[in-house]
């Protein structure tokens, strides 16, 4: 059993723990856009990292049309999750990181589950993922969730499709609506 968990609309003060645990157990390239600049956690990507999570603030019915949430574990913040419309609400793209020390464990597959709840309560009709073959743990969340899973655009990418449901009991997503 994973244990307790739920997911959180990215306010400034969820902002700020996501940032510091990115910052202490990921790489930029595995939670952000690419940012020109020397390797590393530098202050110009620390800044676009909250730039680009407070972009997005608005949700689901913002100019983006999208929503990120901290995935939170044993009152924890391990990792993020995003939901994005892709043209009208009824197909949701979701992506999601967790820190290097959390994987492994099942947290991406119970955050998943509860993304997909809250896609069902959005509207959506489908949920869109993409990852690439050499990604097992994606993969295996992906599976373990029901998706359908087909070869992407490129010849290492695997694109999946899942259907929206409830969320399981006990799990929940805070903050405001998307």
């Amino acid at each position: 059993m994973v244990g307790r968990m739920e997911l959180r609309q990215v306010d400034e003060v969820t902002l700020e723990g996501l940032l510091a645990v990115a910052v202490e157990d990921a790489e930029p390239e595995e939670v952000m856009p690419p940012v020109a600049g020397p390797p590393g956690w530098t202050a110009l990507r620390r800044e676009a990292f909250r730039s680009w999570h407070r972009a997005r603030r608005p949700g689901l019915a913002g100019p983006l049309r999208e929503s990120t949430f901290a995935i939170v574990h044993e009152g924890e913040t391990v990792g993020s999750a995003r939901l994005a419309a892709r043209g009208s609400r009824e197909v949701l793209e979701t992506g999601m990181w967790l820190a290097r020390s959390q994987r492994g464990r099942g947290i991406g597959s119970a955050a998943l589950r509860i993304l997909l709840g809250e896609a069902a309560r959005a509207g959506a009709q489908t949920v869109v993922a993409d990852t690439t073959v050499h990604n097992a743990a994606a993969l295996a969340a992906l599976r373990g969730n029901g998706a359908t899973l087909a070869p992407g655009e490129g010849t290492a990418d695997v694109h999946a499709e899942l259907r929206p449901g409830t969320p399981m009991r006990g799990r929940s997503v805070g903050g405001r609506p998307g």
